[in-house]
């Protein structure tokens, strides 16, 4: 019997927690997978980590800022140049899955608000940049890692960088909703009779080091005593790893899901017009036409 072969899976922050959990899981049902980190030391230790348990597994661990659009883009042509390299010329899995948490407000180098733009941006640029690859695949998915932050809050249009009023939550909560506003327009646009489906994840309360890498004073000591009451990322992991895996998913619909199971996201994650105009807007500060 022909072995089926292979799906092939980039996963964004996939050198600790929920994404080391999910790319750990992926290897182990024979997923090529291709990490994303943003340190050459933590990489290396995944990498080995993953290799430990799965020794035939094929790993390979890309370095990006994701926080700069240019270095996104590169991202995206050394997966295209990787896969290239090996004759290979699709992509079944994206997972965004990378975050950040910063407790002061920040620019990046291309003059956007920091959580906004690792949060959201990068997502949908890398999203973007990877479309052709994931058009190739007969079944294709697109996870992003959301948050139940994203309820209780809303698009600050007039401010969407929060200069004037910048609070580290209310940053966050807001990219978090960016994240389910993404996956709701990323499915209208490509209509029901495409091969790419998107998916958001909602990890729940996860015991992850995400919220004390940039922050300091409160917000630090608030996010220790919160994530130390969360479930082991593997937990969390379980429905990166069932939506990316599962050949077909029921309640074809539902595009929120926690626990392997489908939820409803706020009422306004499930308007059509903000996850237009975010989209859009998205497009206009990434630069794309």
């Amino acid at each position: 019997m022909e072995k089926t072969p292979s799906k092939i899976t980039v996963i964004t922050g996939a050198t600790a927690g929920i994404g080391l959990a999910a790319a750990m899981g992926l290897a182990g049902e024979d997923h090529i997978i291709i990490g994303v980190g943003r340190s050459q030391e933590k990489v290396d230790i995944a990498r080995q980590v993953i290799l430990e348990k799965h020794p035939d597994a094929d790993v390979t661990y890309l370095l990006t800022d994701l926080s700069s659009q240019e270095q996104v883009r590169q991202l995206a042509k050394e997966v295209k140049d990787l896969l290239s390299d090996r004759q290979l010329d699709h992509l079944d899995v994206l997972v965004n899955n990378a975050g950040a948490v910063t407790s002061w407000f920040t620019l990046t180098e291309d003059g956007y608000e920091h959580q906004f733009a690792v949060n959201h941006l990068a997502p949908f640029l890398l999203t973007h940049e990877l479309m052709p690859l994931l058009e190739k695949s007969e079944q294709a998915r697109v996870l992003t890692t959301s948050s139940a932050s994203h309820r209780n809050t809303r698009m600050h249009w007039k401010d969407v960088m929060l200069g004037k009023h910048y609070g580290t939550l209310r940053a966050y909560k807001q990219s978090k909703l960016a994240n389910v506003l993404f996956t709701l327009e990323l499915n209208r646009r490509l209509g029901h009779g495409s091969t790419i489906t998107a998916y958001a994840i909602d990890p729940g309360l996860v015991s992850t080091t995400i919220g004390t890498k940039d922050t300091s004073g409160f917000v630090n000591w608030f996010w220790k005593k919160r994530s130390s009451k969360g479930a082991p990322p593997e937990i969390a992991a379980e429905t990166i790893i069932y939506l990316a895996c599962r050949k077909e998913i029921p309640y074809q619909d539902a595009f929120y899901w926690k626990e392997c199971h489908p939820i409803a996201p706020s009422r306004y994650a499930q308007k059509e017009e903000p996850a237009a105009r975010l989209w859009e807007l998205s497009e206009t500060l990434c630069g794309i036409e």
